[in-house]
């Protein structure tokens, strides 16, 4: 009784972990397409609304859900209130947010890098260059997005499968 109790837990346990891998590979297209519209928003609030840049990614942290909020508006409140008090650039404060909530999201460093190169432009050069920056890091996200696609297309149910068939070898095994 107890080894079939330690073989179903066994296999619920692979399940699950085959279930989760599915579902990172669901979560990062969902989330690049999320930071296309944030990087959207952003261009509109640069070009046309001429808003600050810390009330503009504040706003942007406020219209999303999830890691990519928290990102946004952790920028945005160290944007206002670090800057002013310890003289760090946008690009440090940029790169220190990312590096620090970046394990929080599915994506890769693909994406992460796009993001990078980004923010080592915002606020420190002319509305016509930053616009020129969030057009390119857009471009970029929107190659990663079909590649994220097409991840999830292949390797969702595999994942499932492996997870569960993984966790019926070792039962088998065990027993």
């Amino acid at each position: 009784m107890i080894k079939f109790a330690g073989a179903l837990l066994v296999l619920l346990a692979g399940t699950m972990i085959g279930f989760l891998q599915a579902a990172r590979f669901a979560a990062r297209p969902r989330q690049i397409r999320e930071l296309l519209h944030a990087l959207q928003r952003l261009e509109t609030e640069v070009g046309y609304g001429q808003t600050p840049l810390p009330e503009a990614l504040a706003g942007i942290g406020k219209s999303m859900t999830g890691p990519l909020a928290a990102l946004f508006s952790e920028i945005a409140s160290r944007l206002s209130a670090e800057s002013a008090e310890s003289g760090e650039t946008v690009k440090q404060i940029w790169e220190k947010s990312i590096s620090e909530r970046w394990a929080a999201t599915a994506m890769r460093k693909t994406e992460m890098a796009a993001l990078l190169r980004l923010g080592a432009t915002l606020g420190g050069s002319g509305k016509d260059d930053q616009l020129k920056h969030i057009r390119l890091a857009a471009i970029q996200l929107q190659a990663e997005e079909g590649a994220a696609r097409e991840d999830q297309r292949r390797y969702e149910k595999l994942s499932r499968s492996l997870g569960m068939l993984g966790a019926a070898l070792v039962v088998i095994v065990m027993l």
